[in-house]
């Protein structure tokens, strides 16, 4: 080292030539390595309204089960308690309407609607699902009534 005073010093030099190279062989590395794919937007089917149409609304067939043991299908009382005259029962309020007048077409496919009271059997209940199956009927639903027991 020479630590003489009075002697200048050279600068400092800088070469960004290696430095260039080296961000050249990376850019090169990412650009060979990288995979670029086009995204396609998704394909949406917007829901529309229509004014114009009413709501059909789906044939029902209310079935009411007590917790004495009675069966009510559209409010007409049924007389017996077997799963196929229930089943019987069930078709014959599919061939008339609510109001009990016969329908021109029947209905395609009812939906059966059992109101079942709280204290009802649960035996019961199932007699209702065995005759809609028996009878065809694949949609159901279900209503729960409150009441006391008497």
């Amino acid at each position: 080292m020479d630590f003489r005073r009075g002697q200048r010093r050279e600068d400092p030099e800088i070469n960004l030539i290696p430095f260039i190279d080296v961000l050249l062989v990376v850019l090169i590395f990412l650009m060979v390595t990288t995979t670029y794919s086009k995204f396609t937007e998704l394909q949406i089917t917007l829901p529309t309204a229509d004014a114009e149409k009413a709501l059909e609304k789906p044939f029902e067939i209310n079935v009411t089960v007590d917790a004495k043991g009675n069966y009510t299908v559209n409010n007409v009382p049924v007389s017996f308690h077997s799963v196929a005259g229930l089943a019987e029962e069930l078709k014959n309020a599919a061939r008339t309407g609510a109001d009990g007048q016969p329908l021109a077409t029947p209905a395609e496919s009812p939906v059966v609607i059992v109101n079942a009271d709280q204290f009802a059997m649960h035996q019961m209940v199932i007699n209702v699902l065995e005759a809609s199956r028996i009878a065809g009927y694949d949609k159901l639903t279900f209503a729960a009534q409150t009441g006391t027991k008497k």
